[in-house]
């Protein structure tokens, strides 16, 4: 069969071409690694066809299916090929290095020109294809999807200088094989002794066999790896370098894990576990559709990536592995939501990711505030997604509190229970758009007097933690600061409660007409003993929760009027008292309003009157004076 010539050249996005110049500039501390994730890579295009074959029977065949490195002194070549699921046109166009799916702008934001930690980055955001260019000045791929026609193979090839060729070839066999023409200076790389101990470095972890020609001519060719899955050996073969290699290889990490578990269960189901803690977050945590969390094995097949079923939502930072002899090899996604094996494997990882997680925090809590740093927004979700572990789950949270020397979320809540005052029935807390505006909040004010501790939270994920979902803990009720009349229990002072009640008796008149100047705005306008320095806030009406206000404060106006309390103790207070019959109280009363929405950290419906009212007054204090 003749091809006609389809060779056609592509220029690379902008951002694709400046990460191009980079690898080429060696930012990769430890070159070496491009051998991995070229693997790694080569390990994928197996696995998938593997899963393929579920659904395409017409693939399969007796070929055993492995990945072959070879190398050519002569022609300063080294080349990685495997015969998996390989790649058609399109999809070497849309998908090659998963690089533009990946977040390429994304990641050259991230540099900051530290060679050693912008390395880190590349794992991070699946750039590993494009590693090859650290060690080549050229590099052809070829490849042909599984299924297809000899002649419908695909030729890419680049220099790596901001363009790319695509050609049509003939591919008697499926798959994909990269041939890496290397630039000057890495002649050392065209070794066997060197690239077999990249391999058993790196990738002795992989599954499959990995294989290199004889050293001699007629040789045999041998397999370089162990080429059994890692999960399968016993735990008292493997060290913690074993894993972590392990993990960098499904993770796509360049850095250690914080933990890691291994478990092969054994009884009614049979299964085996081997789950990661990454140290920091992949950047698309937040991503809906990710998909790098816990791959299925059925009897060490790969069968999916989890999206949910094998863990919920609020672990998908998990990675790892799971195992099982009790699923059928033909699983689908519907037998997986109905099967009771599915929930058993589900539950018991679960809880000892959850307890893998307690211990860290019992035992290293270093470690724990890494994790807690870059995960600690997500295991909160857990509070409302899983109800039969929210008591382990409330363990592990932290917050930030009164307490705390600095704003760090180090506090959790059975160490706010163990220092509760005597007399203290309750778990007080503050929420707030930001941790910088609960920690000033004229809320706190009677509460630091006492000495009482109160959580500051300021994350989005928090209002509805507290406010509809967590509202006990070891039969403490939690309290907010800023909702209803101050509720101190039993450290209430009486004193002060009286005076509170005679100041609300003495200040009725100008109450009332507070009130009326604010219609529309505040539900209601009170004395309050719960500021000491600040002469006004803002609470929620006891007929709404903080949840409510705090989202609505976000936003323009306020639909949903909150109560104004004044400090009767304050000397703007007292001289109100003292000059009801001022005509510009209706301004003062704005004034104190709006004020007391900006040190809640909202904004205020129409700032430029604000600003008019307030100079204004500033100007009737100029003239009296």
């Amino acid at each position: 069969m003749t091809l006609e010539a389809t060779e056609e050249t592509f220029s690379f996005q902008t951002e694709v071409a400046q990460l191009l110049h980079l690898m080429a500039h060696s930012l990769y501390s430890n070159k070496e690694i491009f051998l991995r994730e070229l693997i790694s890579n080569a390990s994928d295009a197996i696995d998938r066809l593997r899963f393929e074959r579920f659904s395409r029977p017409e693939l399969a065949d007796d070929e055993p299916l492995r990945i072959h490195v070879a190398f050519d002194p002569e022609a300063r070549t080294i080349t990685i090929s495997d015969n998996g699921i390989g790649m058609s046109r399109q999809e070497v166009i849309a998908n090659i290095g998963t690089i533009a799916k990946s977040g390429t702008t994304e990641f050259l934001k991230s540099l900051s020109g530290d060679q050693r930690k912008d390395a880190a980055l590349i794992g991070q955001f699946g750039v590993g294809f494009y590693s090859a260019f650290v060690v080549a000045d050229k590099v052809v791929l070829t490849t042909r999807r599984a299924g297809a026609a000899a002649g419908d193979a695909v030729r890419w090839s680049s220099e790596g200088k901001g363009e790319y060729t695509l050609e049509a070839v003939e591919l008697e066999q499926r798959g994909t094989s990269i041939v890496l023409h290397l630039r000057e200076g890495e002649e050392e790389l065209l070794n066997s002794y060197r690239l077999r101990s990249i391999i058993q470095r790196y990738s002795d972890h992989i599954s499959l066999p990995i294989v290199m020609a004889p050293e001699e001519e007629g040789g045999e060719e041998t397999t370089v790896n162990r080429a059994s899955a890692l999960w399968t050996r016993s735990k008292s073969e493997l060290t913690e370098q074993d894993y972590h290699d392990y993990y960098r290889h499904i993770g796509h990490d360049f850095t250690d894990p914080l933990a890691y578990l291994h478990a092969k269960v054994e009884g009614r189901y049979e299964y085996t576990l081997l789950l990661f803690i990454p140290s920091r977050a992949p950047y698309d945590l937040w991503a809906q559709q990710s998909r790098h969390g816990v791959k299925l094995h059925v009897q060490r097949v790969f069968i999916l990536e989890d999206t949910g079923q094998l863990l919920p939502a609020y672990l998908r930072f998990v990675r790892g592995v799971i195992d099982s002899s009790d699923l059928p090899l033909n699983v689908s996604r519907e037998i997986l939501q109905s099967s009771r094996a599915v929930d058993h494997i589900r539950s018991s990882a679960v809880k000892k990711v959850l307890k893998l997680l307690r211990d860290m925090a019992d035992n290293e809590p270093e470690k724990y505030a890494t994790f807690w740093k870059q995960f600690g927004a997500v295991l909160k979700e857990g509070v409302a997604d899983d109800y039969s572990n929210r008591e382990e789950i409330a363990e592990l949270l932290r917050f930030s509190s009164t307490h705390s020397a600095t704003q760090e979320p180090d506090v959790s809540l059975n160490a706010y229970v163990e220092r509760m005052k005597e007399g203290q029935e309750k778990i007080y807390y503050l929420l707030a758009p930001t941790l910088s505006a609960a920690s000033s909040s004229p809320h706190l004010e009677a509460f630091r007097k006492k000495g009482i501790e109160v959580l500051l939270l300021g994350e989005a994920v928090d209002n509805w933690v507290v406010t509809g979902l967590l509202q006990e803990f070891k039969g403490k009720a939690l309290q907010s600061v800023a909702q209803g009349v101050p509720d101190f229990g039993d450290l209430e002072d009486e004193a002060e409660k009286q005076e509170t009640e005679k100041a609300a008796a003495d200040l009725a008149p100008l109450l009332t007409r507070l009130k009326e100047s604010l219609d529309g705005k505040a539900y209601d306008v009170r004395v309050t003993n719960r500021l000491t320095t600040s002469p006004a806030c803002i609470v929620a009406n006891e007929a709404d929760t903080d949840l409510n206000l705090a989202q609505r404060l976000r936003g323009s106006g306020l639909p949903n009027q909150p109560v104004l309390e004044i400090n009767p103790r304050h000397p703007l207070v007292e001289r109100l008292k003292e000059e009801q019959d001022d005509t510009r109280l209706a301004d003062w009363a704005n004034v104190l309003f709006h004020q007391a929405v900006l040190t809640l950290g909202a904004r205020i419906d129409d700032p430029t009157a604000f600003v008019d009212r307030l100079n204004g007054l500033l100007v009737t204090l100029t003239d009296e004076s």
